[in-house]
């Protein structure tokens, strides 16, 4: 095979494999492993695993032992666990070798479950087997498969139904699969055609539609298309000449400038109301994080509501050593290596003034009408509340609602404290009022507002019964200040609140 890849399976061929692991699910794997051992998996520890599973003589354990953990298996036991393909056709699909009676995985293929706001999803994803497994370095155009990173875009992308979505820098495919339950058409692209090819085996293993797949760097394959979603894991990692190099994270362009590009270009491709999501990283280097995202912004020749978080920032030298490390460069296997690679980073940041790298999410969006209501811009270091998707297709909605209202309509409005929202108090113990009043949101980014006596009465009256000019009404009365003051101080506050999701 010229790709050394999984080879495309017939119908046929799809529908016995994808029979034969019905029963392989994420559960099954770690009812043979156990918990001890799952936990050890997410730090790529695989011995726990394999002492457990070499204790059971299931299909399941059989599978997991081949193609998660690189085992070999005794050809029979192959047969016994794929009794509609057999040892022989999977040898023939490209996913192991024979020999000698027994069966090496050439890939890694392991079973993969998500619940989302279409429902559970079940599949069986293939990529090229990693280092843990192997003990050997990953060859350059090594095809990643389920990584943290794409577990978090997949969390964040909006799964309202839509009509074109274009899965760019597709990888394994993953984000293609997810997009297929809620599109009508996918379009998956990559400058890899192993990539393309693993891709392509696990939309037949899946029976997930037809896309169309297509090699190419950037936009460059879907010039003049439109989609009505974009979503993107790109090769962001910032990558120095004399450091490691993968296909899969590295773009070979310098510095930020894969993410920069697809920034201030990916708006040609968005219809009218279309969305990209992606994940990216960029370089800091005066004291604001967000002046190269503003100018990227800036840089589009198509007006975008932008929204990005960024979730986590190193400076050079932590950047260096997380990458060096996921690339298996560690001084404990080679300390000249090491020194050289780590060196090549921080000459090119320290020459490129960069002090820091930002990690994070952007959702770019095309106005219906071309003109951007959404610029926000925001840090948030904590835990991301599921389901992310949701929260942000709730949280577009309430953004576009709270624009096109008026005041007058706004305070006319009987709102309601949305069902995830709490609120805390707290102060010395022997003084009769709270020093504090928060309000806490459960769902999203799990934000917290501080309140005064006012905006704290206010919430509280949101049963969904009266107008907020009603409750402003009251509480005017009630704290024994004018109408006036009062509506003026809570309507700025009411847009906030809708378009935070604290009210519905």
């Amino acid at each position: 095979m010229t790709l050394d890849a999984p080879a495309l399976p017939d119908p046929a061929s799809a529908d016995a494999l994808r029979s034969d692991l019905a029963d392989w699910t994420v559960d099954a794997v770690e009812a043979v492993v156990g918990d001890r051992a799952m936990r050890a998996f997410s730090r790529e520890q695989v011995l726990p695993a394999r002492v457990a599973a070499r204790a059971s003589s299931t299909p399941q354990a059989t599978l997991t032992r081949l193609f998660l953990l690189g085992d070999p298996v005794a050809t029979s036991a192959l047969d016994a666990a794929l009794p509609a393909t057999g040892a022989d056709g999977a040898a023939r699909l490209g996913l192991v070798e024979l020999s000698g009676g027994e069966a090496r995985a050439r890939v890694d293929l392991r079973p993969y479950a998500a619940i989302g706001e279409e429902g559970e999803s079940r599949w069986w994803v293939a990529s090229d087997q990693g280092e843990a497994v192997t003990g050997a370095r990953l060859r350059a155009d090594h095809v990643l498969g389920i990584g943290g990173a794409s577990l978090t875009l997949a969390g964040m992308t909006m799964r309202a139904p839509v009509g074109r979505v274009l899965d760019l820098g597709t990888g394994c495919g993953i984000q293609a699969l997810h997009a297929a339950r809620h599109a009508e058409a996918v379009v998956a692209t990559d400058i890899s055609r192993r990539a393309l090819a693993y891709a392509e085996f696990n939309r037949a293993l899946n029976d997930a539609g037809a896309w169309s797949l297509r090699e190419g760097s950037m936009l460059d394959p879907v010039a003049g298309e439109q989609f009505d979603l974009v979503v993107s894991n790109p090769p962001f990692v910032i990558t120095p000449e004399g450091a490691p190099s993968f296909e899969y994270r590295a773009s070979g362009v310098p510095g930020d400038g894969i993410v920069s590009t697809l920034v201030s270009s990916v708006g040609t491709v968005l219809a009218p109301g279309g969305v990209a999501q992606m994940l990216g990283n960029w370089e800091i280097r005066g004291e604001s994080w967000d002046e190269p995202l503003e100018a990227w912004l800036a840089a589009s020749p198509v007006p975008l509501d932008a929204w990005v978080i960024e979730r986590d920032e190193l400076d050079a030298a932590e950047y260096a050593e997380t990458w060096l490390r996921d690339a298996g460069v560690t001084p404990e296997r080679g300390r000249a290596e090491f020194d050289a690679a780590y060196q090549a980073y921080l000459t090119d940041f320290d020459a490129r003034g960069v002090r820091a790298i930002g990690f994070g999410m952007v959702l770019l969006r095309r106005p219906v009408d071309g003109i951007p209501t959404l610029r926000r811009l925001e840090q948030h270091e904590g835990p991301l509340q599921e389901p992310f998707g949701g929260y942000l297709v709730s949280a577009l909605a309430a953004h576009d609602r709270v624009v096109a209202l008026s005041d007058d309509a706004l305070l006319d409005t009987a709102w309601t404290a949305a069902a995830d929202v709490t609120r805390e108090s707290y102060g010395p113990v022997l003084q009769a009022d709270p020093s504090h009043l928060l309000l806490r949101q459960g769902a999203g980014l799990g934000r917290s507002v501080s309140m005064d006596t006012a905006l704290a009465g206010f919430v509280g009256a949101c049963d969904g019964e009266l107008t907020a000019r009603q409750i402003a009404h009251a509480l005017a009365a009630l704290l024994d200040v004018s109408s006036g003051t009062m509506l003026a101080g809570l309507v700025p506050a009411i847009r906030e609140l809708v378009a935070d999701g604290f009210l519905a």
